[in-house]
């Protein structure tokens, strides 16, 4: 057990390389087959939005598959934010635990020249910015998004640089800073191809606040650093936590509150939607709006009380057929029923692809949505196969994508029954 929890160590640094950690994997997968620990039990489940640490995330892109392979998954696909510097290392432990997956990225982007412009979209922070899903990205065009996408990372950074100067002037005056080279670059992958987002500006002062002191003291500092009292029950809540998950529920607590405080619009580094389509179609990826829906109460607390897209969702879906989009992603455990109904029913009234997907960054959330054994979601295990058939093909030959102008022709239901059966097939 040992040696098994030394292989699980090497899996889940970020600071050695993928090579180090999918031959950790292969050792771990073998102690799991031969019976040095349980071989979970497989599951109908799927997750489509798995953050690793080229985003933000405790889990690189092997550990997050393993992690989702020991939560009985049948299958799962990486989802990072402007970066897919972990697909290959997903799509090789994809085979290394013999479980299909697929890769994607999420996007933001400027709605600027549509209808959409000047309304409160799916972000928390910014109206007229969107966010946005590639998913099942053909695997010999990963270099080419990459190219497209290190550009974007670099104009963010500009943007970060400012957001940690107006965090440091209200740290100031508590002897705390953050400095972005120093602290915030060494905590991401952005070295290696991945993201740096507001999480790993928000998480180094979390850092900060918590080293050397107990938890009362920690609040307590946000409290005078923020000069707003946090609620007696998130207090509670956050006293209560179990150690693995304080610094990432204060990190949900600061970007629901403190986030405001600093954050900087987001300009030069967002694609136009336009483009965006163009660049999903010219590679053969499937472009997806990612619905949110207004929040009551956020799950996992780090989204406030806020309207989004529900007021005007048919105008939405009218403009996302009229601009070109494949597809909606959602995820059931985040809504309502009264709003996933009427999400599936304009998907389907519109003709877009459905695809669901389980927003995975931080350690406390379950790999496992519930909500997918419902008979009303059955659809979406069917549309991830569908999802991974497309991917295969297109990877053979981008004109055999699910949206190529040759598939086009078919109705969408024939195309899921048809791509479906092509992940099946691989599978036997």
């Amino acid at each position: 057990m040992i040696e098994l929890e030394n292989k699980k160590k090497i899996l889940y640094d970020p600071s050695v390389s993928a090579d180090e950690r999918l031959d950790a994997l292969k050792s771990v997968y073998y102690m799991h087959l031969s019976g040095v620990s349980v071989m979970p039990e497989r599951t109908q489940f799927v997750n489509n939005h798995i953050h690793t640490t080229y985003s933000f995330s405790p889990y690189t892109p092997s550990a997050a598959l393993y992690e989702a392979w020991k939560a009985g998954l049948s299958t799962a696909g990486i989802m990072d934010h402007d970066s897919i510097g972990g697909a290959r290392e997903f799509l090789e432990a994809g085979k290394i635990l013999d479980m299909p997956v697929t890769v994607g990225c999420e996007l933001r982007v400027s709605v600027e020249g549509t209808k959409l412009f000047g309304k409160r979209l799916n972000s928390p922070d910014q109206p007229s910015l969107a966010y946005v899903a590639m998913h099942g990205i053909p695997h010999q065009c990963l270099d080419d998004l990459d190219t497209v996408l290190s550009k974007k990372r670099e104009q963010r950074n500009v943007r970060n640089l400012k957001m940690c100067d107006k965090l440091n002037e209200l740290t100031k005056p508590y002897g705390i800073g953050v400095s972005f080279y120093r602290d915030v670059i060494p905590n991401s992958m952005y070295e290696r191809g991945g993201s740096v987002t507001e999480r790993h500006i928000l998480f180094t002062l979390v850092r900060k606040i918590i080293e050397g002191r107990d938890r009362e003291e920690a609040i307590a500092l946000y409290e005078r650093i923020t000069d707003e009292p946090l609620p007696e029950k998130k207090r509670a809540s956050l006293l209560d936590a179990p150690n693995r998950f304080f610094a990432y529920d204060l990190l949900g607590v600061m970007k629901s509150s403190l986030l405001e405080k600093i954050y900087v619009e987001a300009d030069d580094e967002l694609l136009n939607i336009k483009d965006y389509l163009r660049l999903c179609s010219m590679i053969g990826a499937i472009s997806a709006y990612a619905y949110l829906g207004d929040v009551k109460e956020s799950p996992t607390g780090d989204k406030k009380a806020q309207k989004f897209e529900d007021d005007y969702l048919n105008m939405l879906m009218d403009e996302l057929t009229s601009l070109g989009f494949n597809a909606v992603t959602y995820m059931p455990s985040r809504n309502t029923p009264e709003q996933l109904n009427r999400v599936m029913r304009l998907c389907r009234e519109h003709g877009l692809f459905q695809i669901s997907g389980e927003d995975i960054n931080q350690p406390r959330q379950s790999f496992i949505c519930e909500e997918l054994a419902k008979p009303e979601f059955k659809h979406l295990k069917k549309a991830t196969y569908a999802l991974i058939g497309h991917e295969i093909s297109a990877t053979e030959d981008i004109e055999n994508a699910m949206f190529s102008e040759k598939n086009k022709r078919h109705p969408l239901s024939v195309r899921i029954d048809y791509f479906s059966s092509v992940a099946d097939g691989r599978r036997r």
